[in-house]
């Protein structure tokens, strides 16, 4: 699959680069992404929730009415989950959300997004650029130029350019990685998927 690659001024360079077939050419394979993503919003979360159970409820352990003759229920703590203030029965304990995934579904869900954006052609190839200083101006004038601005934009490099990196940090719809950072979730929450030119020889290389 051949694509043009463009200036970040949005011209033409008249040259094309080819995204390897296997890679971004391939049949998606739903149920890789499904798993690949699973994983990734499950390492997002914090595990950190708990509510205290009987045992850890602060309170007299005096039995609070006699066993008989009461007309109710028999009660014997005041920690019980059926009173107010008492412990809860089951609650959330702190945990790990985290599972294991084989290496090779993963650079399979990998290749199979960006098979999706290549097919639904959302895929742009910029030469490789730099600031002198970190701009959001000039990143903005970039998304501009390529008309992706105002969409969900993933900009990927070949390498860590700290100028780009903080640049793009503060956009709301745009997201700047490197290649050895791609991940499935970053891909198809994007609308659109911008290669600079030195990461497409980077992603290929890794997902082979």
């Amino acid at each position: 699959m051949e694509i043009a690659v463009l200036k970040n001024s949005g011209e033409d360079t008249g040259r094309k680069v080819n995204l390897s077939d296997e890679i971004f050419g391939i049949e998606p394979n739903d149920h890789a992404i499904y798993l690949d993503v699973k994983q990734f919003l499950a390492n997002q979360r914090q595990g950190t929730h708990k509510s205290k159970e009987r045992a850890e409820i602060a309170g007299s352990t005096k039995k609070i009415k006699r066993q008989k003759g009461t007309g109710t229920a028999r009660a014997g703590s005041i920690k019980s989950p059926v009173f107010r203030g008492g412990g809860r029965v089951f609650g959330p304990q702190p945990r790990n959300y985290s599972f294991k995934l084989n290496k090779k579904l993963k650079q399979l869900a990998r290749k199979s997004a960006l098979a999706y954006k290549a097919k639904d052609q959302n895929v742009l190839v910029l030469e490789d650029f730099n600031f002198e200083a970190p701009k959001t101006k000039e990143f903005i004038n970039v998304l501009n130029n390529i008309s992706v601005n105002g969409k969900k934009t993933l900009v990927v490099l070949g390498d860590n350019n700290k100028n780009v990196i903080l640049s793009g940090r503060n956009i709301q719809n745009a997201k700047v990685t490197t290649a050895d950072s791609l991940n499935t979730y970053d891909v198809l929450n994007a609308e659109s998927l911008v290669l600079s030119e030195s990461s497409i020889e980077k992603i290929e290389n890794l997902l082979k």
